[in-house]
């Protein structure tokens, strides 16, 4: 039960650093308390972690322009982010863990503002059909996290400029571009200010938890932990990963997410395996990788080992679509 919940405001716009700083709470979260990490990152592309940052990112342009390139914890697909979004985070033990609460945090904001949000599909809020904010999941040991985005007034030039959106995603939510299912805030609120909607998101807060929000002591903050995470999360390796010259493709978009398995197969063996997607669902997707090496390449032996990665029900609702594909392609 939920009895002590607490406020941070970053004070800086370097995503490498917001990562660090997100990484940190969720590590140190107390028992029986909820934080909520309210933060802003300056031209940035922040990519799933199962993602592949080239294929999701026009990554020379980005870097040409000043930008950074980012890849998170969480899952889910790539956004654009500018001084014109506020990301948030809700950070809590799992036992306390309910996103539909801290998805009402959001929807009690916007009410402040006489902005009329909905939760939509399977992690989107949006305002008359128009997505203003995605949202992510991440669990680690006895902890989780979900944050997320709210389009405030973003320059969506930059976000049509920098993402490379996949025509087939686009297509299955009926829309023809990134930019024409997304909304800025601000048409719905003109006048709305970064600032305030700070200000109503901690006063949200505060209502559906029924607690006063106490700021977070920064001052505690262990400054070598932190820094050596936010040099991991700016690290190359964390960024791109590994690339392999593979030698068979299998990909498929599924309702769940994209699908798109890399291998290098010598004799009859997987010798290397790449797999990269949108799915919220990061540490199936990550299992799978993890364990194809040294499989023997038939359809038998890889759905066995996919079928032992399952931990959940959508786990195995996901291992459907995924054996039909393999059927079909081995």
């Amino acid at each position: 039960m939920i009895q002590k919940i607490r406020k941070v405001i970053s004070p800086v716009f370097n995503p490498y650093y917001n990562l660090a700083l997100e990484k940190y709470l969720l590590d140190h979260v107390e028992e029986d308390e909820i934080i909520l990490y309210l933060w802003q990152n300056e031209r940035t592309v922040v990519c799933g972690r199962n993602q592949n940052l080239w294929k999701e990112c026009h990554v020379t342009k980005l870097l040409e322009d000043g930008g950074h390139p980012v890849r998170r914890l969480s899952g889910g697909g790539a956004v654009f982010h500018d001084r014109g979004n506020l990301n948030f985070t809700f950070l809590v033990k799992k036992k306390n863990y309910d996103v539909d609460r801290q998805l009402q945090v959001i929807i009690e904001a916007c009410h402040y503002l006489d902005i009329c949000a909905e939760k939509t599909g399977r992690n989107d809020i949006t305002v008359d059909g128009r997505k203003f904010s995605g949202n992510a999941f991440f669990a680690s040991d006895d902890k989780k996290y979900h944050h997320g985005t709210l389009l405030i007034k973003v320059d969506t030039g930059s976000m049509s400029a920098y993402l490379n959106v996949d025509k087939e995603k686009l297509a299955t939510k009926g829309v023809s571009s990134v930019r024409s299912r997304v909304a800025n805030l601000t048409e719905f609120c003109p006048g709305l200010t970064i600032d305030l909607m700070k200000e109503k998101m901690i006063q949200a807060f505060e209502k559906v938890y029924g607690l006063s929000a106490f700021p977070y002591d920064m001052d505690a903050i262990r400054q070598d932990e932190l820094k050596e995470t936010e040099r991991f999360f700016g690290s190359d390796q964390w960024l791109y990963g590994r690339r392999i010259d593979f030698t068979y493709r299998i990909d498929r978009r599924f309702p769940w997410g994209d699908f798109d398995l890399q291998l290098n197969v010598e004799q009859g063996k997987i010798s290397a395996a790449a797999l990269y997607s949108d799915a919220n669902d990061e540490a199936f997707i990550r299992r799978i990788q993890e364990r194809l090496e040294g499989t023997v390449f038939s359809y038998d032996a890889m759905i066995d080992l996919i079928s032992h990665c399952c931990q959940t029900d959508e786990n195995k609702d996901m291992l459907k679509d995924i054996g039909g594909l393999l059927h079909s392609a081995i």
